[in-house]
């Protein structure tokens, strides 16, 4: 491992972390719900939903991060609402905090509900970093790993958790990929198809988490599923990020144009009856993935897809891995 990598590390080290992460690969269990719809609703109303998740036998919610309620913030509400669910960040975005105030929000998280708070890291993405919080986006993956040396080395006074927060990275690229193995407890690749899952996984090996997004929605007339569809591949292929990975992945140009051709849409988002989303969703397990984030896409802009949450619990908690 590389001088500069092995230093952000520390937090990995502590004894037992390797029979610790077994453990919460099984707490988190295959499939949890990745939503940021939780925002568009009252607080009390949110926590409400992620109690009615974890009675439906979801393990975990994993909430993203722009311009909403604070995710941390969000977690904590939503966790002291609930007695088992784990709250993960998908994802705390770097840029957002300085590394004190980050070490900070998620030692205070753990502290509070441990074994219950997965922190995913990530570097967002250029427009949001540049013209959304004004900071400067550059070499992404320096940036990573610079800042996770730097919450190891920042000062907590506080009451300390009894372990040291998990943490995964928002990974796509091999390199970011390679980082996660060696600094992070494992990786939360989105917008991805199973095939990056496990190229994924051999990039990280077996003993780290493989926690990749899957969007799905039930809808069994094509045109109106393409199209809910399009409208979330759309958004995402407006990041060179997403964009260069897709390429890695062998889809040409004509396939990333227009908000995605029905070949992309169909790749990236698995629609249809229950059975069809639970084939893809498998065939993440299959590849390697110890988790997967099913993202149920809302057909109204503002709407909390809970109706789908609903439908597809009995047939989705009751997936197992196979991949590794």
């Amino acid at each position: 491992m590389p001088e500069d990598a092995r230093a952000a590390t520390g937090a990995l080290q502590e004894p037992g972390r390797d029979e610790r992460r077994a453990a919460l690969r099984v707490a988190l269990a295959p499939v949890g719900i990745w939503t940021g719809q939780l925002d568009m609703v009252p607080a009390a109303r949110a926590q409400e939903l992620a109690a009615e998740l974890e009675e439906l036998g979801y393990r975990a919610v994993w909430l993203p991060e722009v311009a909403g309620r604070d995710v941390f913030v969000h977690l904590a509400l939503l966790l002291s609402a609930t007695r088992r669910l784990i709250g993960a960040t998908g994802i705390a975005n770097i840029w957002a905090r300085d590394a004190v105030t980050m070490a900070g929000a998620m030692k205070g998280l753990t502290e509070a509900f441990p074994d219950r708070v997965v922190i995913g890291l990530g570097v967002s993405h250029k427009n949001l970093v540049e013209d959304l919080r004004g900071h400067r986006y550059e070499q992404p993956l320096t940036a990573m790993r610079r800042y996770l040396e730097a919450v190891d080395a920042s000062p907590y006074t506080a009451q300390r958790p009894a372990a040291a927060p998990w943490r995964v990275l928002a990974a796509l690229g091999p390199k970011m990929l390679a980082l996660a193995a060696e600094a992070a407890d494992g990786a939360h690749p989105y917008f991805v198809t199973p095939e990056h899952t496990a190229s994924a996984r051999a990039t990280l090996g077996a003993d780290r988490l493989l926690c990749p997004e899957q969007a799905v929605l039930l809808e069994q007339d094509p045109s109106r599923a393409r199209e809910v569809g399009r409208a979330y591949t759309a958004l995402y292929l407006s990041q060179p990020n997403y964009v260069r990975n897709l390429r890695r992945l062998g889809f040409p140009e004509e396939d990333l144009r227009g908000g995605g051709s029905d070949r992309l849409v169909d790749a990236l988002v698995a629609w249809g009856d229950e059975e069809a989303i639970v084939r893809r969703v498998q065939a993440h397990l299959d590849a390697g993935a110890d988790h997967v984030g099913v993202q149920p896409l809302p057909t109204e802009r503002r709407g909390v897809p809970d109706d789908q949450w609903r439908r597809l619990a009995s047939a989705l908690t009751g997936l197992r891995r196979t991949g590794t």
